[in-house]
């Protein structure tokens, strides 16, 4: 099975999965083009099904990230782009994934990104 993504105007509206030889004589008259994408890819790298363990065979890694619906294709770097999560992060043109102007701090707990304060804080833990 393929996947494909159906783009209109750089935005993904579709995700269908298909048979490739029932793709390839598929005909679809509405407007946007059909690009083909990976499943369980994030940042350029194909997981396994567990979606932590890189899968061996990385060839299969397409457009860096999965399409979803709502995502944006970007033609110049080849690649399926997440929505910005803040407007402050950064495009990272490697991955193609979006990184907060601040590292994440690597202690551990559970962080998040504080966009008024531009910064990472702790959640607390519960009493």
């Amino acid at each position: 099975m393929a996947y494909f993504a159906k783009v209109l105007n750089g935005t993904v509206t579709q995700v269908i999965i298909a048979d490739q030889n029932f793709f390839d004589e598929f005909t679809d008259s509405s407007p946007g083009n059909w690009i083909e994408t990976s499943p369980n890819t994030r940042a350029g790298v194909i997981y396994n099904e567990d979606g932590v363990t890189p899968a061996a065979d990385q060839s299969q890694a397409l457009r860096k990230n999965t399409a979803s619906k709502g995502c944006t294709y970007n033609t110049q770097l080849d690649a399926f782009i997440p929505p910005k999560p803040f407007e402050s992060w950064i495009l990272n043109e490697t991955t193609c994934m979006w990184e907060a102007p601040v590292a994440m701090p690597s202690e551990g707990g559970f962080w998040f990104w504080n966009e008024t304060e531009q910064r990472w804080d702790l959640e607390s833990a519960p009493e």
